[in-house]
């Protein structure tokens, strides 16, 4: 059977068996892994499950037109071991080894190639929809069904499922030759963001992957990547997947030339210690890593035992023993215009204290933007990005940290992504993400309701 007619089966099954979900019952998705975090307990039959998890295969990789025809559950590893074999990678690569095309789509991904390639849908081509009130429907930016392909982006899941997705590729070499710039201040690392940016070069040295870590209000780092088939001279290839760790080594190799990794593993860089989250968890202690399998030392396997203290409340009983004060989850990504950039870092270094953060420049490459995360087309904006806990002070609701961020972003012209916990009010929620639009879309491709409404999905259910 060849790829493509398994596809069919596959979307026929799929179909019928949505049908056949039992009525006036929501559905969600049953995933083998989540990216997601927002935690709950689900109420007992309040969502029936629709099993996707077939739909998960390369189905193609055209060297010459340099696009990948992929299942919508298809990780980002999978696809990047398939595209790389044929000298080629998906435009923008989100961090983390299973986030899934699909799931970047309706979902927001994002990563350093983002300052030219904008964001991870923006390389979709053509998409295959399952809507909410059962059709499969061929979504193209000028087609028939062009509302509902600018729409997917930022829906979660809640006009569509994506059963395939035509996606452009753009070629690599074998290395990746990065160089890390040190700022003293948030203000000159974003008058470097802009320049870099604008320029697509530095000191005359083409730049192809721009992203940036900073570790206190005085020590920030851009990381400057190039493709390149040759190991510089004085050079060698890191690696960054086993005792070594990569983020530490942006203060190890700043002002010391150029450090080098194979293209697969500068793509996953991020993924080997979830950034530097693993540090929580005792997996970059030398003795703990020495003993922890490499293969288990992956942003998934970390990500189930983030979700199994959370489900057990594990540190909050440990804490509460000990004495410590209660500490709110602050797990999100925000995007400031660049020139409000040293604004947000300032306020939020002062306010919320969490280091290292996670610095990703992106500008939009859809001249008309997405309805439904209004991003303003040809401007440049940062991502930031910071995953840890703060502590409550006594008589603060859990969620006073999160606000003070949410109203920050908004008082700065920015956005934050939705996959982690929102605090909204309804009123909020419409005006920050296209409400009409979002209704529009919902009467027009899920008129009965069986998939969550967005606000429900990403603040209510809380």
């Amino acid at each position: 059977m060849s790829a493509l007619t398994g596809h069919r089966a596959a979307t026929a099954d799929l179909r019928a068996r949505y049908a056949r979900l039992p009525a006036g019952r929501g559905v969600r998705l049953a995933k083998p892994t989540s990216n997601l975090f927002r935690f709950r307990a689900e109420p007992k039959d309040k969502y029936a499950l629709l099993d996707v998890g077939a739909l998960d295969q390369v189905l193609e990789v055209d060297p010459v037109t340099r696009t990948a025809t992929v299942q919508g559950m298809t990780t980002y590893e999978h696809l990047v071991e398939a595209t790389l074999r044929h000298g080629l990678m998906p435009m923008v690569v989100p961090q983390l080894k299973t986030i899934t095309v699909g799931g970047a789509l309706a979902g927001l991904g994002i990563e350093s190639t983002s300052f030219s390639r904008g964001l991870a849908h923006e390389s979709v081509l053509e998409m295959e929809v399952l809507t909410g009130d059962g059709r499969v429907l061929t979504a193209t930016p000028d087609g028939e069904h062009a509302e509902l392909f600018h729409g997917m982006p930022n829906s979660y899941g809640t006009l569509g499922y994506a059963l395939s997705l035509k996606i452009e590729l753009q070629p690599v070499t074998r290395y990746v030759a990065v160089r890390h710039l040190r700022y003293p201040d948030a203000a000159s690392c974003a008058e470097a963001i802009a320049a870099i940016c604008a320029s697509g070069e530095h000191q005359g040295s083409p730049v192809d992957f721009l992203d940036g870590t900073v570790f206190s209000a005085d020590e920030q780092y851009l990381t400057l990547g190039r493709f390149t088939d040759e190991v510089p001279a004085g050079s060698s290839v890191s690696d960054y997947t086993g005792q070594r760790i990569y983020y530490r080594s942006i203060q190890e190799f700043a002002g010391r030339g150029e450090d080098v990794l194979t293209t697969s593993d500068y793509i996953w860089r991020w993924d080997t210690d979830w950034f530097w989250c693993s540090r929580a968890l005792g997996a970059q202690h030398p003795l703990v890593r020495r003993v922890w399998p490499g293969r288990y030392r992956r942003s998934d396997v970390y990500r189930k035992l983030v979700a199994m203290d959370r489900r057990y409340r594990l540190n909050e009983r440990v804490r509460t023993w000990r004495g410590l004060p209660l500490e709110e989850p602050v797990i999100q990504d925000i995007e400031v215009p660049v020139e409000r950039l040293a604004e947000f870092l300032t306020a939020f270094d002062a306010d919320i204290g969490i280091t290292p953060v996670w610095l990703c420049p992106v500008q939009l490459r859809n001249p008309v933007g997405w309805p439904l995360y209004p991003m303003e087309p040809g401007r440049l904006y940062v991502n930031v990005g910071f995953w840890s806990a703060v502590p409550l002070a006594p008589g603060q609701p859990v969620g006073t940290h999160n606000r003070r961020i949410e109203q920050l972003v908004a008082d700065l012209d920015g956005h934050k992504s939705l996959y982690s916990n929102s605090y909204y009010t309804p009123e909020e929620f419409e005006r920050r993400y296209n409400g009409p639009a979002y209704r529009a879309l919902k009467k027009g491709y899920d008129p009965g309701g069986r998939l969550p409404d967005l606000y429900d999905k990403c603040v209510r259910e809380r």
